[in-house]
């Protein structure tokens, strides 16, 4: 059977998030003390692994704590999986939704945990400073096929900057940008007989906006090493596998300000032959996802201890 490891991204984040995994299993228990010792304690809470455990909820949710704390969560449920299950075959495939490319990187061997971990902190911060809280939007598109999205946002550059940001399902398109511009797009959309859904977010991710942060994670990303990939990793940017570790580094920074390619990231791993998707972290955003793009993907959750232990009758 050929299977991809899939890794989501901000948003799913929700307190208690790895805590059974890590009282279970000892190598789970090892990524939150490996995480603890590489960032300095964020905000009145402490250790990021007590914000996963414990919250508070507000803390969890700053972009410059969910990052890190999403991809130490899915990286202690990769571990968990692989001492549960010694002969768990490696995937096919890898892909992460946007911040899940860093967990991706880790579980294929590409990124040392303590790396990433420092550099989503980064990355969260500098996503966050590259606009003004307040004049940055989000919305979610539901209903409008990708060219009428693409005319829209085009129209609505005459009051600002707003582009597609993440292609996440037929039908379901995310827009970024400045305040008035989405607003403006949206006007425009809901004439075109599209539904738009402002998002509560704290920035306008993965559009032109984002160059500074893009920037200043490439200037993070000097001094760390990219080790060779046990398998390949679907990029956001081009939704290729990508097994060149001379490649990671271009694609990350390029990630921060270019659309999440999604879509066209899950039709590749179905086009590879991938029949089973293990959705590894909380949530089941990406579940929903896949059976909107490739119904013949089907798609299995570990997101905690019960999780990793019904591995062993699906794939194991």
């Amino acid at each position: 059977m050929k299977i991809a490891w899939l890794f989501p991204g901000q948003g799913s984040q929700e307190v208690g998030m790895g805590r059974d995994v890590a009282e279970r299993y000892a190598s789970a228990r090892a990524v939150y003390v490996e995480a603890d010792g590489a960032l300095q304690p964020s905000g009145a809470s402490g250790p990021i692994s007590r914000l996963c455990f414990e919250g508070p909820i507000d803390e969890l949710t700053l972009t410059v704590n969910t990052q890190p704390a999403l991809v130490a969560t899915s990286t202690a449920l990769v571990a968990a999986m692989r001492e549960a299950h010694p002969t768990l075959p490696e995937p096919l495939v890898a892909l992460g939704h946007s911040l899940g490319e860093y967990s991706a990187l880790v579980a294929a061997g590409a990124l040392r945990l303590d790396d990433a971990l420092k550099l989503c902190r980064t990355r969260g911060q500098a996503m966050q400073d590259a606009v003004p809280p307040g004049e940055g939007a989000m919305a979610a598109v539901i209903g409008a096929d990708e060219s009428v999205v693409r005319e829209s946002c085009a129209q609505a550059e005459a009051v600002g900057h707003v582009a597609e940001a993440n292609f996440n399902a037929q039908g379901q398109i995310v827009i970024a940008g400045t305040k008035l511009a989405v607003a403006r797009a949206c006007e425009l959309l809901t004439e075109r007989g599209a539904r738009s859904i402002p998002l509560k977010v704290s920035a306008p991710f993965h559009c032109a906006l984002m160059r500074p942060a893009a920037d200043r994670l490439r200037d993070a990303l000097q001094d760390v090493t990219i080790a060779p990939l046990a398998f390949p990793v679907i990029a956001n940017v081009d939704a290729a596998p990508n097994s060149d570790s001379g490649r990671v580094k271009d694609l990350l920074v390029r990630q921060v300000d270019s659309p999440v390619q999604w879509v066209k990231s899950i039709e590749r791993a179905a086009a590879l032959g991938v029949e089973l998707a293990i959705e590894i972290g909380p949530g089941k955003v990406l579940a929903g996802l896949v059976k909107r793009i490739d119904k013949r993907i089907r798609v299995v959750h570990v997101s905690d201890a019960a999780g990793v232990a019904a591995l062993q009758g699906v794939c194991v």
